[in-house]
């Protein structure tokens, strides 16, 4: 790997029953801002699988209908406290700033995706067939557990550690090399 590890503590916590009441209110506040100009919002990541250990901050991502409407969606959230940050190296993904936990709401990351983008369909894929493959939602559970305590100070090590399990689903999925290749450089930033 070329890039330099980034030394930020890894906590993983049990499943909480709670995070899909977050991600409703969640969704609710950033929703009332821009309805008329996205498709929906879909809860994504750990967080959003029942039963499976995460890092307790809810993922979302917003759904646009084209890359072209990513200009008015940009205002929009701006308007409601969420600054743009720009794609962060993934091609597809833009990221928001959103508030700390507590402060505003639940600790979450908020993304913009166009419907049909690689970031979405990879989001939507590990979601959903975590939801529905209990063996491989243990597995992942167990995997993270084990990497956060081997890792506990570094994300970079402990995102690193997950990509082969994740692209195993990917595979599965009909996910092509191509693909898979830009989903592990995405994971790699």
């Amino acid at each position: 790997m070329s890039r330099q590890s980034v030394r930020r503590p890894v906590h993983i916590a049990e499943y909480d029953k709670d995070w899909p009441r977050h991600f409703e209110q969640l969704r609710a506040r950033i929703w009332a801002g821009v309805s008329d100009v996205a498709v929906r919002i879909e809860h994504v990541g750990s967080t959003s699988v029942p039963g499976l250990a995460a890092k307790p901050v809810i993922d979302l991502d917003l759904v646009i209908g084209s890359p072209n409407d990513l200009s008015q969606v940009v205002a929009r959230l701006a308007g409601i406290g969420y600054p743009h940050l720009g794609d962060l190296g993934i091609e597809g993904r833009e990221a928001f700033a959103a508030a700390v936990d507590g402060v505003d709401g639940p600790a979450h990351n908020l993304y913009v995706c166009a419907a049909g983008s690689l970031p979405l369909r990879n989001h939507l894929t590990i979601r959903d067939h975590l939801r529905n493959h209990a063996p491989d939602r243990a597995t992942y559970s167990d995997l993270k557990k084990r990497l956060a305590a081997e890792h506990s100070n570094d994300i970079d090590a402990y995102v690193e550690g997950k990509t082969e399990f994740l692209m195993g689903i990917l595979v599965r999925h009909g996910f092509s090399r191509d693909d898979r290749n830009a989903v592990r450089r995405a994971n790699q930033r």
